[in-house]
């Protein structure tokens, strides 16, 4: 018997580990272009950041990344960053509210409720408003820019065709994957974090062109960036017997830090929003504090890549470090909730470095190894994306020999922080706005089960040749609601319930008509005991019925019935392995 399912929505495809289909060819070409045109994005950003801080601390025309160490103390350091600030919120109130904050939570709730489309003024505006903030003194990074203005560069570009919802997200991946790699030079951890924070998926449809973008992003990065590692490190010690768990036990230090840190960040948020102001001067008034801290230790201000460079050299006084850690915690986190523009990446990776730095004092190896830990531990801990902290450190350091210790201590701060807090310094802003994100990724277990092991297979039926009389005295003597109806080859001819019987028989049918004879012209769709259960829903959903009649393959004959009950049972089935617990191998106990 043949389907009349609608194949448009419930086509039955051969069976195979993966979905994927020709159309990954048009994304992986689309990736490449979304991947080149991110990294002239980079280069302007990064030009942009340098220009602003050249020109506003030291007024000179560069483009070069300048450090802030040597920037004048005085009144002007507390101004120029208010000035800063005060751009940034007009720009937010009057281009795109969409520009304030780091703006990774702004690109994941783009593509969960979305549709991945973002807007040309975010494209524009995020690099602009965040060189401002950055450039005059914010303690940011650019990376989360420019995550962001590559997710709105590689979804602007697929809203000029015609691409699905998915294709739109994988595209907007893309473009956010290529922005970091070109900041970086980090492929591979820009990779996992597309996987971890922004793709709610693991298939070659996503991660094939989120790979070429990153590609093509590395490709080109020499070019307009420096080659090699950015921050070259390759002081590894040998450690002693325990050293794999002092590395652990400073991983669980980073995750109760980035526990901390998170709570405070929206603490000082709700703070911000109590205050009788405008949020479109909350920047400025974050920006107070920003001056306040750069006349205490001025390294603390802009994006902070020479003092990543310090903690790795291992050469920082301890009271500097202390010092940089106490002060750029608190400018970030004020500054951050104020919901100016600016990146946590760069932020993290101070934090976690100068963190580490002070516990190596007490560790044997050089501080530079523990300051390295930090930053893996504190960034895969906070975001929380620990792949992606641990690969990070060894791209971003071309130093492979420290996997095991980054193993250690960032897996350790990963399960500190999803233990200690139900949503990550990413997910917190997007909860406060109504929505639920879930960043655990598991086998679905609709995909998993085949339609034979959870039907019904005692059904009761209709013979197609009772008449309409007889079947509504069955229906109405039944205990089912809806009953298949089945022609002399026990093939499936329709399914009737209760309530169609009863139209039909106080609706002048004629009760002597046979069943079969009214229900001849109806088209009924089927399914196969070998089908898994996720083509069942989408048949299900296509033909808006709760019942399917499941047949012989090769004789069309009714073997058993799928229902919603039949898929809850399902679920069910899924809640009990997570939750029964037996020992199955007990010692025996004496007679």
């Amino acid at each position: 018997m043949d389907d009349v399912t609608t194949p448009a929505k419930t086509a039955r495809r051969t069976l195979s580990d993966f979905t994927v289909d020709r159309r990954i060819g048009l994304l992986v070409g689309m990736a490449f272009v979304v991947g080149t045109v991110a990294v002239g994005a980079a280069w302007v950003l990064l030009a942009l950041i340098g220009l602003v801080t050249n020109l506003v601390w030291f007024g000179r025309l560069d483009t070069a990344l300048t450090s802030l160490a040597g920037a004048p103390r005085g009144l002007s350091m507390v101004v120029i960053p208010v000035v800063g600030a005060v751009a940034v919120g007009l720009m937010a109130r009057f281009g795109s509210e969409k520009i304030r904050g780091h703006g990774i939570p702004e690109a994941m709730e783009a593509i969960l409720i979305g549709g991945s489309r973002m807007s040309p003024k975010v494209a524009l505006l995020k690099p602009l408003s965040s060189a401002l903030a950055i450039g005059t003194g914010g303690p940011f990074g650019a990376e989360g820019p420019i995550i962001v203005t590559g997710g709105a560069i590689g979804s602007l570009f697929a809203q000029a065709f015609r691409l699905s919802a998915i294709e739109r997200r994988t595209l907007l991946v893309s473009g956010a994957a290529a922005g970091m790699t070109a900041i970086f030079g980090t492929p591979v951890a820009a990779m996992l974090l597309a996987l971890e924070v922004l793709l709610f998926e693991w298939r070659p449809r996503s991660l094939v062109p989120v790979a070429v973008a990153a590609g093509t992003a590395a490709a080109w990065r020499p070019m307009l960036f420096e080659a090699g590692p950015l921050f070259p490190f390759a002081q590894n010690p040998v450690l002693p017997w325990w050293g794999l768990l002092a590395c652990a036990l400073f991983g669980v230090a980073c995750g109760l830090l980035s526990g901390v840190l998170t709570r405070l960040l929206y603490g000082l948020e709700d703070a911000y929003r109590r205050l009788p102001v405008h949020w479109m001067w909350w920047p400025a008034l974050g920006a107070v504090v920003v001056g306040l801290g750069g006349l205490i230790e001025p390294r603390a201000l802009g994006v902070g890549y020479d003092v990543i460079r310090g903690l790795l050299d291992g050469q920082m006084p301890a009271a500097s470090v202390a010092t940089i850690l106490a002060v750029k915690a608190a400018i970030w986190l004020v500054a951050l909730a104020s919901g100016t523009s600016g990146g946590v990446l760069a932020p993290l990776l101070i934090l976690g470095g100068a963190f580490g730095s002070l516990f190596g004092l007490a560790m044997p190896g050089a501080h530079g190894f523990w300051a390295l830990l930090g930053m893996a531990a504190l960034l895969g801990g906070t975001l929380p994306a620990p792949l992606t902290g641990i690969v990070f450190a060894v791209e971003v350091t071309g130093d492979a020999g420290a996997l095991a210790p980054l193993l250690a201590a960032t897996m350790a701060a990963y399960a500190v922080s999803v233990l200690l807090l139900k949503r990550s310094i990413l997910t917190e802003k997007i909860a406060r706005r109504g929505h639920h994100v879930t960043r655990e990724y598991g086998i679905d277990e609709y995909q998993l089960t085949r339609v034979g092991a959870v039907m019904t297979r005692e059904v009761e039926t209709l013979d197609a040749d009772l008449s309409l009389a007889e079947a509504a005295a069955i229906l109405e003597a039944g205990r089912h609601h809806a009953y298949p109806v089945l022609d002399a080859g026990r093939r499936p001819v329709a399914i009737v319930s209760r309530a169609e019987v009863l139209v039909w028989t106080t609706e002048g049918e004629d009760p002597g008509v046979s069943l079969g004879e009214r229900v001849s012209d109806a088209t009924l769709p089927v399914i196969h005991p070998g089908d898994v259960v996720s083509h069942a829903l989408d048949v299900m959903l296509a033909e808006g019925s709760g019942r399917l009649a499941v047949t012989d393959p090769a004789t069309g004959a009714l073997v058993g019935l799928l229902t919603r009950r039949d898929l809850l049972r399902i679920r069910a089935a899924s809640l009990r392995a997570e939750g029964e617990r037996q020992a199955y191998l007990r010692r025996k106990t004496p007679a």
